[in-house]
């Protein structure tokens, strides 16, 4: 396949997505004097908006790149909760996979921004793991929805709706239908998603995860991390993120470090939502190892050049995708 058919096939996907989901508030405005009342800025109002995030915005890249994507997680039976339904609606995405639950809130994040700079931001949220008719809810809709699936993308947040025994349950069926598991992981989890197919740690994460410290100039040192990492949780492979330094892939056999392209970087909130979600793709296309980190590491920079959470354009991608003469072989 050349770019152009890989983008094609892209529309014939879908894609089942779990995790933690919120809603992304921004409330757009401008800084002229400081509060009489205290020593910080006043910010004059000039636009509100709210947006899907967390694995909601995952589910927004997937679409953006003309698959179809399928939300599993648990949102509050609260009016956030009903913002986030209405955001799905006027998204296109389906609520099939969504439970509401009245023992939890919505996460929500509201970010106060003065022209392109994020003044604050103020979470609403809560943390605990799911109660147990809760998880049962979630894991029955995942376990139906799982046959007709391509790829399964695990987005945990930390905000309580993944847990080991729910990873593990999922993990499995999805082996036995030979679906590809691709993991963004988060701290409280990060230990619990073993025989995934790629795992897509960042740099701090995978520090922090496997308890150890190296030099990432050094890749004898990095390889050595990743080696680590893929025996301890018996990983078909990794695609660390490295922020300025671009992306490193560890899979069948296959080692690469693709480096950052410079650009005009405005927000990197939702990048790694955007290197997940191209990744996942690929790998359910079943493209080698480079193409998989060359798309990712495009799109994930791609997106940093926008104010506040978007997802990626896939037009734009592909365009840079031949600028850059990505090339497939088999």
């Amino acid at each position: 396949m050349n770019l152009s058919e890989i983008f094609e096939a892209f529309n014939n996907l879908r894609v089942l997505i779990i995790g933690d989901v919120m809603v992304d508030s921004y409330l757009w405005g401008k800084v002229d004097r400081i509060s009489p009342e205290a020593p910080v800025p006043i910010v004059s109002v000039k636009k509100r908006e709210k947006r899907l995030g967390g694995a909601a915005n995952v589910a927004l890249n997937v679409k953006s790149l003309g698959a179809e994507p399928i939300l599993c997680a648990v949102i509050g039976a609260d009016p956030d909760g009903q913002d986030f339904l209405q955001l799905l609606d006027e998204s296109n995405l389906t609520r099939e996979g969504i439970v509401a639950s009245a023992s939890r809130i919505t996460t929500i994040k509201h970010r106060i921004i003065s022209g392109s700079q994020q003044m604050l931001r103020i979470d609403s949220e809560m943390e605990n793991l799911l109660l147990a008719q809760e998880k049962a809810e979630l894991t029955k809709k995942i376990l139906g929805l799982l046959p007709d699936s391509d790829v399964v993308i695990f987005e945990d947040y930390d905000k309580g709706v993944l847990d080991e025994v729910l990873i593990q349950e999922i993990t499995e069926a999805a082996r036995k239908l030979e679906i590809p598991i691709i993991v963004d992981p988060k701290k409280r989890n990060f230990l619990h998603y073993k025989h995934a197919t790629l795992f897509k740690p960042n740099l701090k994460e995978l520090r922090e995860g496997l308890k150890i410290d190296f030099n990432v100039a050094h890749r004898n040192e990095l390889e050595g991390a990743l080696d680590q990492l893929k025996q301890h949780l018996q990983l078909e492979g990794v695609l660390l993120t490295l922020s300025e330094r671009g992306v490193f892939i560890d899979l069948d056999g296959e080692k690469h470090h693709i480096p950052a392209h410079i650009r005009q970087i405005s927000d990197v909130s939702g990048a790694g939502d955007t290197v997940v979600s191209i990744a996942a793709l690929c790998l359910a296309l079943k493209l080698p190892p480079l193409v998989i980190a060359e798309l990712s590491n495009l799109g994930g920079g791609l997106v940093c050049e926008y104010a506040g959470v978007v997802p990626v354009d896939k037009q734009k991608l592909l365009e840079e995708a031949i600028e850059n003469s990505i090339q497939i072989k088999n």
